[in-house]
């Protein structure tokens, strides 16, 4: 078992026979493993951070991680496991040798803003307002690299430099294949999901030959396990690695949402929409962008609003204690607009729009009440703006994260919505990826899908208003 690894369901692995299918979530600060059947019951889990010292070894830390999950697993699991994917934090990027694999360069994390000589590059060459020209994005981490020389210093000694994300690294140490990615992951570098390649703006580029070679669907069959990984994590030779994604859309997998017009909203510290659509929308005024799922898209922006303004007011304890005078058939009539700090981008595109946080009942109930009230109402105009961005029309709400226990929220929402409103029965990233695995084994099998939606998504839309 790793440091710090929590695991379960041994019992429940030792109950049956059929297949199961293996999600691996590499998050921000640790990683998750689950195991399902093929009906999506979950067999088994367990958890490991990345343990100490982990910043001055990212690599090492995450193979360490993934081989010691790998075979914590509870023997009769791992004996019946039949896929596996992998999901990682979206654009930490890493700069490998093809040939031998080793790591050229320190990965860059998902969060590493790259100076402005890589933005005003990837400018140069990206259509305007790409989310490939995002400071984060993999391109300009992949341009910092070539302007510090790190893959022609490689080049010149006779290496093979290559590019890999976090995923794309972790399941090539699986299956032995150099230089696989994913729609997902490759989207900041400038992949065009749409046209399944490479724009000629990015092909035409000194850096073309690092850019994986090939990349697949989320979920599709890419290779078996090698010989010397599966002896080193305990599993079957024949189990299948499939495609990856990003953490976020593996979570988004998770929450079950299949057809067009349901959408996931995250609440954490701030709010996040995802709306399943049969149109692709782009629009870098206010950071939405599509991630393509089967033959639908995924719609996805951010607002500031969130569970950081409630902190700010209110403990666990208080928010607990106050749920229970909310009154969502009395609104309150308070028109907030809830920031952590000054400035906004979904739905509203304004860096300078202050936080709306009065006038302040005496009665905190009221209070709390009027900052959910109007967290629900941006959350209603951010779907609206897909809407007249060109998106399907919203048909339900799947929530994640910690708000999606509130009854009484869940209420004010739908009201504000006119759209049912439900919690999520799964939310791990790690239940996501082993969805895609169960599909990539079905695929190859020629069962169809399973997973996220496929040929049917446009269909499913017929009718809807």
């Amino acid at each position: 078992m790793p440091r710090g690894a929590r695991a379960g369901g041994a019992a429940a692995a030792a109950a049956g026979d059929g297949p199961c299918h293996v999600g691996l979530d590499f998050g921000t600060s640790g990683a998750r493993v689950t195991v399902i059947d093929d009906a999506g019951a979950i067999v088994a889990e367990a958890r490991s951070g990345y343990g100490e010292g982990a910043d001055r070894d990212w690599a090492g830390a995450w193979e360490r991680v993934l081989f010691d999950l790998l075979s914590s697993l509870p023997a009769p699991a791992r004996a019946r496991a039949a896929s596996l994917a992998i999901d990682g934090t979206s654009a930490t990027a890493l700069l490998v040798d093809a040939r031998s694999g080793e790591v050229l360069a320190p990965p860059k994390l998902y969060n590493e803003a790259q100076g402005p000589e890589a933005v005003a590059a990837a400018k140069a060459i990206a259509p305007p307002a790409h989310t490939a020209v995002a400071a984060t994005s993999t391109l300009c981490k992949l341009l910092t690299w070539r302007a510090a020389g790190a893959w022609s210093a490689a080049e010149r000694a006779g290496g093979a430099p290559a590019l890999l994300h976090q995923a794309d690294w972790l399941a090539g140490l699986l299956h032995g294949r150099a230089g696989v990615s994913d729609w997902n992951n490759a989207l900041k570098l400038g992949f065009d999901p749409e046209a399944e390649a490479y724009p000629a703006w990015l092909t035409d580029q000194d850096f073309a030959q690092l850019l994986p070679p090939r990349v697949v669907a989320p979920g599709a069959p890419v290779a078996p396990l090698s010989p010397a990984a599966a002896a080193r994590a305990g599993l079957p030779p024949g189990l299948l690695v499939c495609g990856g994604t990003t953490d976020s859309i593996a979570a988004f997998v998770a929450a079950g949402v299949t057809e067009v017009g349901q959408a996931v909203t995250s609440l954490g510290s701030t709010m996040a929409v995802k709306l399943l659509s049969s149109c692709r929308v782009d629009d870098a005024a206010f950071g939405v962008y599509s991630h393509r799922l089967g033959d639908a898209w995924l719609v996805g922006g951010a607002s500031n609003t969130g569970g950081a303004v409630l902190r700010r007011f209110f403990s666990d304890a208080a928010l607990e204690q106050l749920t229970p005078r909310l009154n969502p058939a009395a609104p309150t009539g308070l028109d907030y607009y809830p920031l952590a700090a000054r400035g906004e981008r979904f739905p509203v595109n304004d860096p300078g729009l202050e936080p709306r946080l009065e006038p302040r009942p005496a009665d905190d109930a009221v209070f709390l009440q009027g900052l959910l009230e109007s967290m629900a109402r941006i959350e209603g105009e951010a779907y609206s703006l897909l809407r007249r961005l060109g998106a399907s029309p919203l048909r339900e709400v799947v929530t994640a994260g910690g708000g999606a226990r509130n009854e009484k929220w869940t209420a004010m929402r739908a009201a504000a919505l006119g759209v049912p409103v439900r919690a999520a029965g799964r939310g791990e990233a790690s239940y996501g990826a082993a969805l895609l695995a169960r599909q990539g084994w079905r695929r190859a099998r020629g069962e169809g899908g399973g997973g996220p939606p496929a040929g049917e998504a446009r269909r499913r839309e017929a009718g809807a208003v």
